[in-house]
């Protein structure tokens, strides 16, 4: 794949607060690719850098080979499309989508063409004539990214557009814009804080957090196979525990030796230990790797999410077995559901559930006394 944007050693900052720290990322032609993160941690600033909306304090910008720190963003070959879509008011749709050819100077009829190819892609095709103050939030969008993609740019900046959408219009929303991508060949670059939004679009996701990218892969790489503790929180539900990789194959923690498939950590070395929620399986206690006892138990309409306590950490679980508050049960893991990370600077900030279970139930209590 042809290699679009290249970010060299990135660094930002904002009144001496760094907001980016040697950011370094390779985009590719024809890419969907995701900058996920919490809010502050710098996604939406290294957006605005590839748009020329903001100019790195240290490190390049290159597109297509040419360095672009100070290229306008007018006279980059890239669109954005923002959370709020600052459409035209007293624009129709067509005159909307129509604008940036309009500013230059593209003939009557390849407007009219390309406005009604653009219309047609998002699904708004008979919708030319309407204000745009009459659309609903997911219609406005279609018009925002239909004017974004008119003029045809290498690459369309994203900045969280879904945000402003409820949930079910998200989900249709997310379909469509994958649709989209595929269908133009044109690069996405997409910020969101979401991480099933990211799991479910792109081709690549860059985890971000503090300014710093902690991994890159694919959604499949990222759940599976997290770089470490940070990753693994942020991206979907995770039991991260302290472990002991003995040996190739072989981890020890929570009092109890496992096999895995993880080697070359060396022997005997402090590890952390990721255990996705939906694979653990539950059997009877005298089959049980390990036992513990149901603190809480909540539906979730396709599974429950059941927190059990073993030996003083909790774990959650996501089943379709129902189980009962204060029933004591066995967990089994087989060898694929057990990931070993390194070490690092999030190790024992992430992983137990107590909040689930406990916590809540103490605030209660400190309130009660208060209040007494």
């Amino acid at each position: 794949m042809k290699k679009i944007i290249e970010l060299k050693n990135i660094t930002k900052a904002f009144d001496g607060e760094p907001v980016l720290q040697g950011i370094n990322l390779d985009i590719y032609d024809n890419e969907f690719i995701t900058l996920l993160g919490p809010s502050g941690c710098g996604k939406t600033t290294l957006l605005r850098l590839i748009g020329g909306f903001e100019t790195p304090d240290e490190g390049d910008v290159v597109f297509l080979g040419q360095r672009i720190n100070d290229v306008p963003p007018y006279k980059r070959n890239v669109n954005t499309v923002f959370q709020k879509y600052a459409l035209f008011p007293h624009l129709n749709v067509f005159e909307n989508v129509a604008f940036p050819l309009r500013e230059k100077k593209v003939p009557k009829e390849e407007i009219e063409a390309k406005v009604t190819e653009m219309l047609s892609l998002v699904a708004l095709k008979g919708f030319e004539h309407r204000s745009v103050t009459r659309l609903s939030g997911g219609q406005q969008q279609r018009v925002a990214i239909a004017r974004a993609l008119v003029a045809h740019p290498q690459v369309l900046l994203l900045d969280e557009p879904l945000g402003a959408l409820d949930l079910k219009l998200r989900k249709d929303m997310q379909v469509e814009l994958k649709k989209i991508q595929k269908q133009t060949g044109i690069t996405f670059v997409f910020v969101t804080h979401d991480q099933e939004e990211a799991l479910s679009m792109s081709d690549t996701v860059v985890v971000m957090s503090e300014g710093k990218i902690h991994q890159i892969g694919t959604p499949i790489d990222i759940y599976n196979e997290p770089q470490n503790a940070f990753v693994a929180d942020f991206i979907g539900e995770s039991n991260i525990l302290d472990g002991i990789m003995l040996e190739d194959y072989k981890v020890s923690f929570s009092g109890q030796t496992f096999q895995c498939l993880d080697k070359d950590f060396g022997k005997n070395v402090p590890v952390d230990v990721v255990v996705r929620p939906e694979d653990v399986d539950i059997v009877p206690l005298e089959r049980g790797q390990l036992t513990g006892v149901v603190t809480s138990v909540t539906f979730m309409g396709v599974h429950y999410e059941i927190i059990v306590d073993v030996g003083g950490f909790k774990w959650m679980i996501q089943t379709t077995d129902f189980v009962d508050v204060d029933e004591h049960i066995g967990i089994e893991l087989e060898p694929d559901a057990i990931h070993i990370m390194k070490k690092s600077e999030y190790s024992d900030l992430y992983g137990d559930y107590s909040s689930f279970s406990n916590e809540l139930d103490e605030l209660s209590e400190v309130s009660e006394e208060e209040d007494e």
